[in-house]
């Protein structure tokens, strides 16, 4: 397998990232139509961190980590590393030594459609990571793959310069040109939450708030009373 790196991708702004870190993940899903997520698979080897960057992609072989060191070149500060294989891995492609070379850089943190290995050293270092697998199995250093290129992670296509978001939730992509926009959704998802969270702090049932009695009497749903 050959490839090519790919050098000074565009990248969204550090204002945009910045806009869109203070929002969930879920929150982000929810302003963007329901998408961006790379699946249920892909899980916080830490709880309680929530991270944003643009991503450096990585496309490598199964069990194979070369690229993940060819990638570290091209990483700056700011960025959030994205790996996929091209075929299913659990392999522990990443671990604490990456980790060390891509934190002197000012990377956030790692999304790895793979295996991850040091998960102790990871936390302990402040290095967050989300993983397909946690797994000890080593890797080798011996086909081409490529970095900065197109990538899909469930289902969900990232390109370099996008905005990723993590959190305990999961993972979102944010397409590059639609990172501003997105934050101003994001944020206005967040009023309407708070809202509803002071009236059902009230007392408000959300079937009152959102109208949903409606809803169930034009489904068929009744109300009975039990024993009758």
């Amino acid at each position: 397998m050959s490839g090519v790196i790919v050098t000074g991708p565009p990248k969204a702004s550090a204002q945009e990232v910045q806009a869109l870190a203070g929002y969930g993940v879920a929150t982000v899903h929810e302003a963007m139509g329901r998408t961006g997520l790379l699946g249920t698979g892909i899980r916080p080897v830490q709880q309680g961190v929530r991270v944003a960057g643009t991503a450096v992609t990585v496309l490598s072989w199964p069990g194979d980590n070369l690229m993940i060191h060819a990638a570290v070149e091209q990483c700056a500060d700011g960025d959030l590393l994205v790996v996929t294989t091209t075929s299913p891995s659990t392999d522990g492609l990443f671990g604490e030594l990456f980790a060390t070379a891509l934190q002197r850089r000012g990377v956030r943190g790692l999304v790895i459609d793979a295996g991850v290995r040091d998960t102790q050293e990871l936390r302990a270092m402040d290095f967050p990571a989300w993983s397909r697998a946690v797994s000890a199995q080593g890797t080798v250093k011996a086909t081409g793959g490529s970095v900065n290129i197109p990538i899909a992670i469930g289902g969900q296509v990232i390109h370099p310069g996008d905005v990723i978001l993590a959190d305990d939730d999961g993972v979102v992509v944010v397409p590059r040109a639609d990172a501003r926009r997105t934050a101003e959704a994001a944020e206005a998802r967040e009023h309407k939450e708070a809202a509803s969270r002071a009236a059902f702090q009230e007392g408000e049932l959300g079937l009152d708030r959102y109208g949903l009695r409606e809803t169930l009497e034009r489904l068929g749903v009744r109300y009975q009373a039990y024993g009758a």
